[in-house]
């Protein structure tokens, strides 16, 4: 294999071995805590613009298969491997991942230390950084992709239609998961996927028994001129919120976002159900949070909380049949402690054929 580097902005350079497509990419430096799961980490759209590392020190011995793909093609910038196994073993295994990833176009290294790199970002916080063949410094015009605005490179371009029995439910698409629409399907209700532009007129016309707003990428203040359209869209119809949805809906209603210092990725996050005192175990991949002190109390309650960091992983309107997680219910890769979320919210969803309430 071909020397390659990861160059970051603080000036840390880590030298390892080139995969994939021998091709310089830069993006945001982030690693996930997780065991398994590395096939949906990477076609995850939350990762869009991101160089995945993973904590797990061996990569790729399961290889890569139809199932579990959460999205149609991977997502990811570049991967970061301490150990990357090229002799997969498992009867679902169709290749391995080295040639997944050079299928796909993507570029990543092998045989690094990753813990090293872990504790270099636990250090400095979220790093920008760039794999390479070169031994360099990152120069500006790298920089130039570190802002881009993700969520329109992932989002769906056109109107997808799912029909089923139960009720209808507009999944506004930020970058969902294939896992969050199947977690829908499984519950009988048929889903229409939409654009993340869709306005709520454009709702509207579709005449959804509730509405959820999915997981994706970036900055959620990117997303600042539909916060009214959604704060009228969760306002008229039954709506679920997950990870950006979550932060969408907060952000809607008044509240503020902030960055983490290196962001909740893993399956392995406690979180405290507040109502019960429970903890469940989630799968989470977000870089930002909702600011606690910025929430207005007496329009939602907190409902879960981090048991880590005590950030807000939960919220549910007083008023309106509204609820946001911060983490996926879908789990995939994950436990699946709280699919329960999925059940509470379809039941909140009025029958088929009955118009809502805020459109009469």
């Amino acid at each position: 294999m071909e020397t390659g580097y990861l160059v970051l902005e603080t000036g840390e350079v880590f030298e390892g071995k080139l995969i994939g497509r021998l091709k310089d990419t830069t993006g945001e430096v982030v690693f996930n805590t997780g065991m398994t799961g590395y096939q949906e980490m990477m076609t995850d759209p939350s990762y869009k613009g991101q160089i995945l590392t993973f904590c797990y020190p061996l990569i790729g011995n399961y290889g890569i298969n139809l199932l579990d793909d959460e999205s149609d093609r991977p997502q990811v910038s570049g991967v970061i491997i301490g150990d990357m196994c090229e002799t997969p073993s498992h009867f679902l295994s169709l290749k391995n991942l080295s040639d997944q990833l050079k299928e796909s176009g993507i570029i990543g290294l092998t045989s690094i230390d990753t813990r090293a790199l872990v504790k270099v970002i636990r250090k400095h916080g979220t790093i920008n950084g760039r794999i390479t063949k070169q031994k360099t410094s990152i120069e500006e015009k790298f920089k130039q992709n570190w802002n881009k605005f993700w969520v329109e490179e992932v989002s769906t371009k056109e109107i997808r239609s799912y029909k089923n029995d139960g009720p209808h439910v507009v999944l506004i698409d930020y970058g969902h998961k294939k896992s969050i629409l199947q977690a829908l399907l499984e519950e009988g209700c048929s889903v229409t996927v939409v654009p993340y532009h869709f306005s709520y007129e454009q709702i509207k016309a579709l005449h959804p028994n509730g509405v959820l707003l999915s997981n994706g990428p970036g900055d959620p203040m990117e997303l600042k001129p539909w916060f009214q359209d959604i704060k009228k869209i969760s306002e008229s119809y039954p709506t679920l919120g997950i990870c950006l949805g979550h932060q969408l809906l907060a952000l809607a209603y008044g509240a503020k976002t902030e960055k983490l210092a290196y962001g909740h990725r893993g399956s392995n996050h406690p979180v405290k159900e507040l109502t019960t005192g429970k903890v469940r175990m989630t799968s989470q991949n977000h870089g930002y949070v909702v600011v606690e002190d910025s929430i207005n109390l007496d329009v939602f309650q907190v409902t879960f909380r981090n048991v880590n960091d005590r950030t807000v992983e939960g919220l549910k309107h007083m008023h309106h049949p509204i609820q946001a997680v911060q983490f996926h219910p879908e789990a995939h890769p994950g436990p699946s402690d709280t699919a329960y979320v999925f059940q509470d919210f379809i039941q909140q969803l009025l029958p088929v054929g009955e118009i809502p309430y805020a459109v009469m």
